[in-house]
């Protein structure tokens, strides 16, 4: 694996340079074809922590982290925060002294609220992985989505790709359109007008119908879920007719196999909300890939980062 000056955290996709991110995906592949191998286990991180840290509720990117981890031989640790002293009226800055105190080496943090993260960052030598923060960012989201475009397109260079749901709510929205422009990729969006933010990124086209959609020619369509449990009021009419909308159903499939254009999605799929079950086994999504290649992303990102107290 080529080398690359390491960081202590990953926070967002905005300050990774071009160089940074092509390193991580670069990293990710061989990662990747160890445990498609026989290969389950490498001693990267062995004698290493990994504090997985989750304020909000989660299944893939928690399992994905910790999964990538163990593969890493480094010894991993999930914080319940329902049944912390957090839910006792505990402050932040008290959970990461008694973080601090446990010494991981490691802290994946997933919360509410934007900029967390980094505030733990500031406050600890471990290197902290953002899983997630608000609205605001979700990198390795970002960049295993990243990886998962390259298998199928190499060459990013004038690429399309048009982001459908809900934009306002989604830090996988922000994170990879953003990454996805740094590299060179198009990027449209597709949604209610209610949950398409105004003046977020300019280099974004916006698109009022799927037919808008089709005529541009994606390479690749980014279903959004909708994220009710984010929403404060009512963004559309009835899930029926978000539905109706803006799902991918039957006809809407068949454009999508006219073009040759891939189906990707971050998961959990809210099937018969952006998705019906036909569209699920779609001989062209990159659904269960994004699953896959989530892992070797997030064992890349390990082997990369380094905490202050491994500094020299």
């Amino acid at each position: 694996m080529s080398e690359l000056k390491p960081r202590k955290d990953l926070l967002d996709i905005e300050s990774l340079s071009l160089e940074e991110i092509e390193y991580v995906l670069e990293n990710a592949v061989p990662f990747k074809q160890l445990f498609q191998r026989s290969v389950k286990k490498v001693p990267t991180l062995r004698g290493k922590t990994v504090l997985n840290l989750f304020y909000e509720p989660s299944t893939r990117t928690s399992s994905s982290f910790e999964v990538a981890a163990n593969r890493m031989s480094a010894d991993v640790t999930n914080f319940t925060v329902s049944a912390s002293s957090i839910v006792k009226g505990e402050s932040l800055l008290d959970t990461i002294e008694t973080l601090q105190a446990m010494r991981s080496d490691y802290i994946v943090i997933r919360h509410k609220a934007a900029g967390v993260p980094g505030i733990v960052a500031q406050h600890t030598r471990a290197s902290v992985l953002n899983a997630g923060d608000g609205y605001h960012a979700h990198p390795t989201q970002a960049l295993l989505d990243a990886m998962t475009f390259r298998e199928v397109y190499p060459d990013f260079a004038g690429r399309k790709v048009a982001i459908v749901g809900d934009i306002l709510h989604s830090r996988v929205a922000r994170s990879t359109s953003t990454l996805f422009h740094k590299l060179g990729i198009e990027v449209g969006v597709l949604g209610p007008g209610s949950l398409i933010p105004e003046g977020r990124h300019d280099f974004m086209t916006r698109f009022r119908t799927w037919d808008e959609v089709f005529d541009w020619g994606p390479d690749a369509v980014y279903l959004l879920r909708v994220q009710m449990e984010r929403q404060e009021g009512q963004f559309f009419p009835s899930i029926a007719e978000y539905h109706k909308m803006y799902g991918m159903n039957s006809d809407r499939l068949v454009r999508m196999r006219e073009l040759g254009a891939y189906l990707m999605h971050p998961g959990p799929v809210n099937r018969g909300v952006e998705v019906t079950d036909e569209a699920m086994g779609y001989e062209k999504s990159l659904i269960s890939t994004q699953v896959e290649n989530g892992i070797a992303v997030r064992m890349a990102v390990l082997h990369w980062l380094k905490p202050e107290t491994q500094k020299d």
